[in-house]
């Protein structure tokens, strides 16, 4: 129950003190399906798994241990920050060769090693200074700019060629997005933490991406409510999925605290309500999209 497409292990746990153990071991006796945890540097892979291998090695119930080794995968990806952007071309080389290493190597009996999709990466333009990404307008020149396209596009363009999908991270930068897929024309993955209207959500989804909602859309006030509730049920229920991005964006009743995918249970109960459902229906039907996306 409650797949969680979209987390940062490593940063919960190492950074924000969360206890991975008690987080797996809740997930799995659960019978979690499929847990996705993100990269966001071009060589966090191996540093991530290690992580998660060292934290199942730690459970005491062999029998959690193993669902947790079974519905635990990982991406790679470059998340769009100034530094990476200027030197794109070599971060994207030390992109492939990590997960080209992670393919090749022998240790594949304790996780699922072989990465099953590019990301995140994409277009970010929300200027928040005093926020944990620090993010200036200043500091986006038009050198700046276009390199932030290239490289979303230098991983579409990868995506493409070891035919895996994409988490695409597009915050206050829809058109932006769109003409890169549009430019590389691979379209093929999930639209993370969706953040845009319908009319945006029909753009993606006549492309052919999956939509995942995170803990923001339980936040809205009331002016907003209504749009939000039509979002969801816009958004057909063969391209929808259900994220956490922990530790970020607990959803309600959580919100200001570390965020973990056991949270995603509330994220699940309050969309199940929005669109008519029980929360058990939606996560079969989250599951189904996952078969369909990933394997």
């Amino acid at each position: 129950m409650f797949s969680d497409t979209h987390f940062h292990f490593h940063m919960m746990t190492t950074e924000r003190g969360v206890d991975g153990i008690e987080v797996l071991s809740t997930m799995a006796a659960r019978n979690c399906y499929f847990g996705l945890d993100i990269g966001t540097h071009c060589d966090d892979l191996a540093e991530r798994q290690a992580c998660v291998e060292q934290t199942i090695a730690g459970m005491a119930d062999n029998g959690l241990a193993a669902k947790a080794r079974d519905f635990m995968y990982f991406s790679a990806g470059i998340w769009p920050d100034v530094g990476a952007i200027h030197d794109r071309d070599n971060q994207m080389k030390v992109l492939r060769q990590s997960i080209e290493a992670a393919a090749s190597g022998g240790d594949h009996d304790t996780l699922h090693r072989k990465i099953v999709a590019v990301g995140e990466c994409g277009i970010d333009h929300h200027w928040n200074p005093s926020g944990e990404d620090g993010r200036c307008e200043s500091d986006f020149d038009e050198q700046t700019y276009r390199g932030e396209r290239e490289l979303f596009e230098a991983h579409l363009e990868l995506a493409r060629e070891l035919k895996l999908p994409v988490i695409v991270h597009s915050r206050d930068g829809f058109e932006d997005t769109l003409d890169c897929l549009k430019n590389v024309g691979y379209d093929n993955g999930i639209i993370h933490c969706y953040s845009y209207g319908i009319d945006e959500a029909r753009a993606f989804l006549d492309r052919g991406w999956y939509i995942a909602f995170g803990g923001a859309v339980t936040y809205n006030k009331k002016a907003k409510l209504e749009a939000v509730k039509e979002l969801l049920k816009f958004v057909p229920a063969d391209r929808f999925l259900c994220e956490t991005d922990a530790p970020y964006l607990a959803p309600v009743p959580l919100r200001g605290t570390v965020n973990t995918p056991v949270n995603v249970e509330h994220v699940y109960n309050f969309i199940a309500e929005v669109r008519g459902c029980t929360p058990e229906a939606l996560s079969e039907l989250v599951d189904e999209n996952i078969k369909n996306l990933f394997f």
